[in-house]
């Protein structure tokens, strides 16, 4: 089996933007991606890491961690080396695992800033680590698209009739239908 393993497949776009023809914020795109890498005594560590030219803000959120087959029944801590608010790199230990009695453990979307590094501190695993890769992207619209969509909304205004008044029938009243 390969020593570490991503999978990349689209599992949700969503798109917002302005509310009835209001300007509100800029429109935002949500991709989200299936995330997972597998640790062993072959393969100790694994760094997921994004393009620093990139604009969007990426976000791994774990959801679980799970021994596999051909696991030993022994503790196979999982650490997680990322930056604190000050930056300041970090490792804590997010998981220890035991053929016996925890073999899986659920996260629950537990999120994380790239870059970070999965480390197998003790143990021999194999350990599968689960989890989405989100990237959130605000789309700046140019001036020239903005006009554009002005223009649009003026046309369309145009071709709407005002509602006139209803007009009067002249001639005698016509009597009420009595059943």
């Amino acid at each position: 089996m390969a020593a570490s393993l991503m999978f990349w497949g689209p599992e949700s776009r969503a798109r917002a933007g302005g509310v009835g023809g209001l300007r509100g914020p800029a429109p935002v795109t949500m991709d989200s991606f299936l995330f997972g890498c597998e640790l062993s005594g072959h393969t100790r560590s694994f760094t997921f890491k994004v393009e620093e030219e990139d604009d969007a803000e990426h976000v791994l959120a774990l959801t679980m961690l799970c021994l596999t087959e051909g696991a030993k029944d022994e503790c196979n801590v999982v650490e997680v080396v990322a930056r604190n608010h000050d930056h300041q790199e970090i490792a804590v230990p997010v998981a220890n695992l035991r053929l016996s009695c925890q073999p899986m453990l659920s996260l629950d979307d537990f999120q994380l800033q790239p870059p970070v590094t999965f480390r197998l501190k003790s143990g021999s695993g194999p350990v599968q680590i689960t989890g989405r890769h989100q990237i959130v992207t605000v789309s700046s619209v140019s001036e020239e698209e903005d006009s554009e969509e002005e223009e649009s909304e003026e046309d369309e205004e145009d071709e709407l009739y005002p509602i006139l008044p209803a007009k009067k029938q002249r001639g005698r009243p016509k009597p009420p239908l009595v059943s």
